[in-house]
């Protein structure tokens, strides 16, 4: 298969998920729900267009299975003629987000240059890994960032990214503190920041670390990526 047919592949099952399931998926589905632990919730399960194998769907978590249910298959499935991660092209698409979505009014934002090259990034101010990418982020030209302060690395996150909310100038005050360790003076009054909302954003995204970049296409790249990864990317969107 090349990487179009398989493409292609994964279009039609993506387009296969937002219809009725069959009686096989909803039978596979009653049968592993409850093997995965209790609570878990299974979102679907179709029929692949490779090996016979049907896709078990956890959120954007996918597993296999046969089709009587008797086994299940962990890990990702690769085309030996290609080798193409098929997994991973679908987990990807299952990440996506519609950027147009995003709340940016409860984000910080930074623009250099024209400011034509978008991001958002979800990034926690004790995040050492989120501090180098934001030194790497120096050296990229003509970018916007939106930077939704997600604070779930320890308790005084919180404190740290309210000081910053609330400073006079929020966007200098992250900066000053993520490249230079220069600390916001302490909040004053009833400034409150939406720790809340992007908490909850964070966890209908199912982010869970910091940092994790969200392009403009909806695709993510978690860690703190270098200018040649970050500029590849961009390259791609074109």
């Amino acid at each position: 298969m090349t990487l179009k047919t398989i493409s292609l592949a994964l279009g039609l099952l993506a387009t296969s998920m937002a219809l009725a399931q069959t009686p096989q998926e909803l039978a596979i589905k009653k049968l592993v729900e409850p093997r995965l632990g209790e609570g878990t919730k299974v979102d679907s399960v179709t029929k692949t267009p490779y090996a016979g194998l049907y896709e078990v769907r956890v959120g954007s978590d996918v597993l296999y299975t046969d089709e009587k249910a008797q086994y299940l298959f962990l890990g990702n499935v690769i085309d030996a003629q290609t080798s193409t991660d098929l997994t991973k092209l679908r987990t990807d698409e299952l990440s996506k987000v519609k950027f147009s979505d995003l709340p940016l009014d409860i984000a910080l934002k930074t623009v250099t240059g024209n400011g034509k090259r978008v991001i958002a990034i979800f990034e926690d101010p004790n995040c050492g890994y989120c501090k180098r990418f934001r030194k790497t982020l120096q050296g990229v030209e003509n970018l916007t960032v939106y930077t939704f302060v997600y604070n779930i690395l320890s308790d005084d996150s919180l404190v740290k990214s309210k000081n910053i909310w609330c400073s006079a100038d929020k966007n200098k005050a992250w900066d000053d503190w993520m490249l230079n360790g220069k600390a916001a003076p302490t909040a004053i009054g009833n400034c409150a920041m939406p720790n809340d909302r992007i908490l909850a954003l964070g966890k209908k995204l199912r982010v869970t670390g910091t940092p994790t970049i969200i392009f403009t296409d909806g695709s993510r790249l978690p860690g703190a990526v270098d200018v040649k990864a970050l500029e590849a990317k961009f390259a791609s969107l074109k």
